[in-house]
């Protein structure tokens, strides 16, 4: 998540929800972003920047890897270990844990395929959750639709915005594999037909300001 109007500029810290949130899921091993918007409505979260950025209370506490590919980074290996929870900010920065909280104001499904693009452009990026197939992971470039292959599971991406390429409607998303997978991080999927579940788990939501 990221907070931005003319007096709150911050990054919300990943790591803390990763870790601290029993209800959003299973840390490492997956969760429900629909969960995560109601803990940062009701419970707030710290501020925090990417791994080693030493931006904010907590930053990200896990090194990139690369997902799928072979690139700049070093393999993932497996599912990582969730960090454990702490409820500090890190040495050196200067507001307390409680009063770094940042809150929501409410969060809410979109659910039809027009709503969701009215969403990207009145408001921002919306959560989705879709299954991944086989033949996903080799994605390089144009409009993905499953082909062939079977169910790995389920995976939670940020919807950025639309678009047509070559007479296909889809949806442009961010993926969290690091940029040397797909096209530099991000991918294009089949918008209008609920491509592999892309529109039935829509989120979004707006901070408290």
């Amino acid at each position: 998540l990221h907070l931005l109007n003319a007096t709150v500029h911050a990054h919300v810290s990943a790591n803390e929800l990763l870790a601290c949130c029993e209800s959003c899921g299973d840390g490492c091993n997956g969760g429900y972003p629909s969960a995560a918007w109601e803990v940062f409505d009701h419970d707030g979260v710290v501020t925090g920047g990417q791994y080693n950025s030493k931006q904010g209370c907590q930053p990200y506490l896990i090194a990139a890897c690369d997902h799928h590919v072979v690139g700049k980074l070093k393999p993932c290996k497996g599912d990582g270990k969730t960090p454990r929870c702490e409820k500090k900010c890190e040495a050196g920065y200067n507001v307390t844990f409680k009063d770094d909280k940042h809150y929501g104001q409410r969060s809410y499904s979109v659910s039809s395929v027009n709503d969701i693009m009215e969403e990207l452009v009145t408001r921002g990026p919306v959560e989705a959750a879709f299954t991944v197939y086989s033949d996903f992971l080799q994605y390089h470039s144009g409009v993905y639709r499953h082909t062939t292959g079977s169910a790995l599971g389920g995976h939670a991406v940020k919807i950025l915005g639309y678009g047509v390429e070559n007479g296909d409607k889809y949806w442009l998303v961010a993926n969290s594999w690091n940029p040397d997978w797909g096209d530099q991080g991000f991918f294009k999927i089949l918008r209008g037909v609920d491509e592999c579940g892309i529109e039935g788990q829509i989120v979004a939501g707006e901070p408290k300001v």
